[in-house]
């Protein structure tokens, strides 16, 4: 039996989805308040010894990538990892924690950051994120951590907001110059978390799990507008008003008391020049290989959006 933490969101449903189509028993631990639209017929638990009880390995997704206040991506990343991480010790339950790059922080074109690099995390979520790995490390030596960079695919809305623009016939930047950053697809990202639950050595790691090819924002454009079939005005935003931007967001989220994708944090992310890691520790050791090109991923991802009547082309 595994167990999948955050079983609802985007990427715990694919996973769920997947291992099922593996032939493994799947239980998610939910909130007692989260919609079970997107989870497909697994047992489902809202407590967390009884989610527990039989469970040989524990997928960790559960978490926030958005907040109205920095406590509130300790609450949701540490608090509730160290919960879940003493819970754990003891029973023999392989632990594969779902970190983030953002934990490790940005690099510059070119330069691929590996596992053993010094973190340098400067947003609230990432630094969050990286106490996470730490409290991890302490209390379940063996347990195994990934930092997945941008994820995309069917059912996601952040990826989506990006994409929306360009279905209208505008790409949205700011100015400064190319950036390029790291991604891998949903459903090569839950293959390589399976692996990882699965492969013996993978005990005390930790992994990029990516495609080994990073993209440009101009790569995603004009992939993303192949597909469409549009050709769309590039709109650069001075960084300025990129911020003034993030700042309104914030006050709209603040007002709404619902955290959105968009804040000065994000908008600080987004400016930097290279979100990259290397992805050839989980190729040697997890025999894990990213295989879905930008291309195909997009087109699938665009065409579950254009179905689903998210997006009009």
């Amino acid at each position: 039996m595994i167990l999948v933490t955050g079983g609802t969101g985007f990427i715990g449903s694919h996973l769920a989805e997947r291992l099922l189509a593996h032939g493994e028993q799947v239980r998610a631990l939910i909130r007692p308040s989260s919609s079970l639209r997107n989870l497909p017929p697994v047992d489902v638990e809202t407590r967390l010894e009884e989610a527990l009880a039989g469970v040989t390995a524990v997928i960790h997704l559960a978490g926030a990538t958005k907040a109205l206040r920095a406590a509130d991506y300790y609450d949701a990343n540490v608090r509730v990892t160290e919960r879940l991480a003493r819970a754990i010790a003891g029973r023999g339950i392989r632990l594969v924690h779902v970190s983030s790059l953002a934990a490790v922080g940005p690099t510059t074109q070119g330069n691929a950051l590996t596992e053993d690099a010094t973190p340098h995390p400067f947003t609230a979520y990432g630094k969050s994120k990286l106490v996470a790995e730490k409290v991890v490390r302490a209390l379940l030596p063996d347990a195994v951590i990934v930092r997945p960079p941008v994820v995309y695919g069917p059912r996601d809305t952040g990826v989506f907001q990006m994409l929306k623009p360009i279905s209208r016939g505008w790409a949205l930047e700011i100015a400064g110059g190319e950036r390029w950053f790291s991604a891998i697809y949903v459903r090569d990202l839950v293959d390589g978390l399976i692996a990882a639950a699965r492969s013996p050595a993978a005990a005390g790691r930790t992994y990029f799990l990516s495609h080994s090819i990073p993209v440009s924002w101009s790569d995603l454009v004009t992939a993303a507008a192949r597909v469409i079939g549009r050709r769309p005005h590039v709109l650069r935003i001075p960084v300025r008003a990129a911020q003034l931007i993030g700042f309104g967001a914030e006050i709209w989220a603040w007002a709404t008391r619902k955290p959105g994708i968009l804040s000065r944090e994000k908008v600080a992310e987004a400016r930097c020049p290279a979100w990259i890691c290397d992805s050839h520790r989980a190729a040697t050791e997890l025999s894990f290989e990213a295989p879905t090109s930008l291309e195909k991923g997009l087109a699938e991802t665009l065409a579950w959006y254009k179905e689903v009547g998210w997006l009009r082309y």
